[in-house]
């Protein structure tokens, strides 16, 4: 073994043999079920993983998710990843997300989610990621935007490169949570624009990317910018829609 392959043995054993100290004391720990995870295991247990709630849309043709969208947006195909329930531990991965700063939950999320539907060809043909952009105000609040650390996961997978300069929000909407369904669609209308010359996007098979899903209208406000250019095709794809 050459100097320089002793030298990166022994740092990855030296980082590995740190983690494994400070897991005594700040153990990773599932997001859903709060126990402690095991090698290997990332964000969510083994067995939170067999029992979390997924859609399976992605083998559905015309499964509710597209049909969501149905005489709004022209698209090819579209699946959300897991149910998002009310009372749920499995809304604790999207709040943590959202709201506790840990973003590095969406870039995994994105991983496992792309790698259980590479097989079934759902990225097949798609040439761009577009995820849902948030107000740059929002967005510096925060920190980040949660949406694109999905698609940044996603990525990683795929190949598909992130195109984050594409769309803009125009203006910071209110909170869609306590709205109603025709509030929702009434305060993100034309809420998003698009940054670039529609000649670039012609042909092009666009992802668009977000969190969760409830009535559709911010996905949707966002994905019906991209069908100003000609020919441009859409699919969608969310790690969670709420039932």
């Amino acid at each position: 073994m050459s100097h320089q392959g002793i030298i990166i043995k022994r740092f990855s054993f030296i980082k590995e043999w740190i983690g494994a100290f400070l897991s005594l004391f700040f153990p990773r720990c599932c997001l859903v079920c709060g126990r402690p995870l095991a090698n290997g295991e990332e964000d969510i247990c083994a067995g939170c993983d067999i029992r979390m709630p997924r859609t399976n849309y992605h083998l559905q043709k015309d499964n509710p998710i597209e049909r969501l969208f149905w005489g709004r947006i022209p698209i090819v195909r579209a699946t959300s990843y897991f149910f998002y329930r009310k009372g749920s531990d499995y809304r604790l991965i999207l709040h943590r997300l959202k709201y506790r700063g840990q973003k590095e939950i969406g870039e995994n999320m994105g991983r496992r989610m792309a790698a259980e539907l590479l097989p079934y060809g759902f990225f097949e043909g798609i040439d761009v990621i577009v995820p849902v952009p948030l107000h740059e105000k929002r967005q510096k609040r925060r920190g980040y935007n949660q949406s694109e650390q999905i698609a940044r996961g996603i990525a990683t997978v795929t190949g598909i490169p992130v195109e984050t300069r594409w769309i803009a929000r125009r203006k910071e909407t209110e909170t869609q949570t306590r709205k109603s369904v025709f509030e929702r669609w009434e305060n993100v209308e034309g809420g998003f624009e698009l940054r670039i010359p529609t000649e670039c996007l012609r042909g092009k098979h666009a992802l668009v990317v977000d969190d969760v899903l409830t009535t559709g209208a911010t996905t949707a406000a966002c994905a019906s910018t991209l069908t100003e250019a000609e020919g441009i095709q859409i699919s969608i794809l969310t790690l969670a829609v709420a039932e």
